[in-house]
């Protein structure tokens, strides 16, 4: 059985259908599909619409992002009008070639790529009034304009443009299909992004202004905002500890002297790889970012703890620590003045000693005698070994016990003072950037 449709004269749509089989053919032998039907003034007016399958986020250091979305556009050609018994013609893909379509390009795209596999992903139709509906599915890397101020607490609003590359608005006028959420859906499985959670997407126009004439512009804008985690495992967590590990030396004797060094450089050295493993994963901006600050922070703290191991060994090493007050002398010695007697022993405050020669070169080891010439107390005393040192022909007493300096007041203010400081910090700093709203701005619409 065969039917005939009977078009406008440039167009004639022959269907023919076979009982033994489902075969049909489409014939558009004299349409110029380089030149535009030209209609009432409705009939310049193309809808547009969108079913977003995925938004990929590449490189969180690149400003762009990749989208493969389903691209549908809308327009009607009085040139394609037909009576018959359909109402809607499904068109073979390899037509489009054959008929005029938009001259559609995205602004902000750097990349586009149209999917073949395993054919064209094409869908053309055709309503018997001229209305065409033309589908295909696009891969699209498009840039995304980065305010990196908060980051990695930060929000961006990622642009999808698009418009006639030739045609002015006088010429073509886009329009959407229907509200944001009709005229651009998202599919469910399509917004799990690794870094980014998929806040909403806004709808809107543009009108550009340039030297050949005035275009019409859709947008689309995708909310983004920024997931935290692998920032906060790979960068803020080792920034803490290392900070924390730098206060530790506070509690170490201040004699430790290479314990506290090792403590203080290796600290420093951390935070300085730290803070440029994690520049190199973002643009190279001028300004700072809530990274840097945290991370400068850290770095003061950290090089802050260095300084007062500094200060403190500074003054140890004069034997006299900046306590608030001076030791009473250098070191407590006992000293005194010994008469050298003829039987070889030396009389200290009255007692009598023998002298011995003690291992070490220029040091004598002297024990009190049993016969003293001076009372002894009632109970035994322990023998008090002592060691002499000459000095310009007078000997020095000193006990071999030797005396350490005390705890440093500095390092007693300093085991409250940085912890509590760099806690208050902390408090401040994730109260300001995780409670907020984040800013979503956009970019200049004639970039």
């Amino acid at each position: 059985m065969l039917r005939t449709a009977f078009m406008s004269p440039e167009v004639q749509v022959h269907l023919q259908h076979v009982a033994s089989g489902s075969r049909s053919k489409v014939f558009l032998p004299a349409l110029d599909q380089k030149r535009r039907g030209i209609g009432s003034h409705q009939d310049n007016y193309y809808r547009t619409a969108q079913r977003v399958m995925s938004v990929i986020t590449e490189n969180a250091g690149k400003p762009e992002y990749t989208i493969d979305v389903f691209f549908r556009q809308s327009w009607r050609d009085e040139r394609l009008k037909f009576d018959g018994p359909m109402q809607v013609l499904p068109l073979n893909n390899l037509l489009a070639s054959k008929i005029w379509t938009p001259d559609t390009f995205f602004h902000n795209g750097k990349k586009s790529v149209a999917h073949n596999m395993t054919t064209p992903n094409k869908l053309l139709r055709l309503v018997d009034n001229g209305t065409l509906l033309y589908t295909m599915r696009l891969t699209i890397h498009a840039e995304c304009p980065m305010h990196l101020e908060d980051f990695p607490m930060d929000a961006h609003a990622c642009p999808l443009k698009f418009g006639s590359y030739a045609y002015t608005n006088n010429e073509v006028v886009y329009i959407w299909t229907a509200d944001d959420e009709k005229s651009v859906s998202v599919a469910p499985d399509g917004s799990r992004l690794n870094q980014y959670d998929l806040l909403g997407h806004v709808i809107g126009k543009e009108t550009i202004s340039s030297s050949t004439g005035e275009y019409v512009v859709m947008t689309t804008y995708f909310h983004l905002k920024r997931k935290i985690g692998y920032f906060v495992i790979q960068t803020y967590l080792p920034c803490i500890m290392t900070v924390i590990l730098s206060q530790v030396s506070f509690w170490l004797n201040r004699e430790s002297v290479p314990a506290r060094t090792v403590f203080g450089v290796t600290t420093v050295l951390t935070m300085t790889t730290l803070s440029i493993s994690a520049r190199n994963s973002l643009p190279k901006v001028a300004y700072a970012t809530a990274m840097d600050w945290f991370m400068a922070v850290c770095y003061a703290f950290v090089f802050s703890a260095l300084i007062e191991f500094a200060t403190v060994n500074y003054f140890t090493k004069r034997s006299w620590a900046w306590d608030g007050q001076k030791e009473n002398q250098e070191k407590r010695r006992e000293s005194a003045s010994f008469s050298k007697k003829t039987n070889n022993t030396f009389n200290i405050v009255g007692t009598t000693y023998p002298m011995s020669v003690g291992k070490e070169p220029g040091l004598t080891t002297i024990a009190k005698s049993a016969s003293s010439t001076a009372s002894a107390p009632a109970q035994p005393q322990p023998v008090r070994e002592v060691r002499l040192s000459r000095m310009d022909g007078e000997y020095i007493c000193e006990g071999v016990k030797k005396s350490y300096n005390r705890v440093s007041k500095v390092d007693k203010i300093s085991r409250i003072i940085f912890p509590v400081l760099f806690f208050i910090f902390n408090l401040a700093y994730w109260a300001t950037y995780v409670n907020r709203k984040p800013t979503i701005r956009r970019s200049n619409p004639h970039n």
